[in-house]
């Protein structure tokens, strides 16, 4: 008798680092009905890009994806360039930004902004 192993795949994750910048960020905005919204786009040196914005319309079909009462929000063209990515807020010597790292991408610029899949 064999067994059945099913498998939930992951969406997408919102990193606890990235949901605080969130949070810190639309506080300083004053409106709590602000939500990150991760989208791609054709261009960049690879190919597509990655870009963010803030948005306060939920879309019907947005995909959501919350942590730690921030909210992130993904089209549904874009979902599909994005399923299984990680996005993360990072500080360094290139300065702050959102990242996603995206294990569908078969190959990115050098500042990880774009990507080709």
């Amino acid at each position: 008798m064999s067994v059945v192993q099913s498998h939930e795949p992951t969406i997408m994750s919102f990193t606890d680092n990235a949901a605080h910048k969130v949070q810190s960020l639309i506080a300083e905005e004053g409106n709590a009905q602000l939500k990150l919204r991760v989208f791609v786009t054709g261009g960049g040196c690879s190919g597509f890009q990655y870009g963010f914005s803030f948005d306060e319309e939920v879309n019907e079909d947005d995909t959501i994806v919350k942590n730690k009462g921030a909210s992130l929000l993904i089209d549904p063209l874009s979902y599909q360039y994005l399923v299984g990515s990680k996005v993360d807020y990072v500080e360094g010597l290139e300065g702050s930004r959102f990242v996603v790292e995206n294990p569908m991408a078969k190959a990115t610029c050098g500042c990880g902004s774009s990507f080709s899949i």
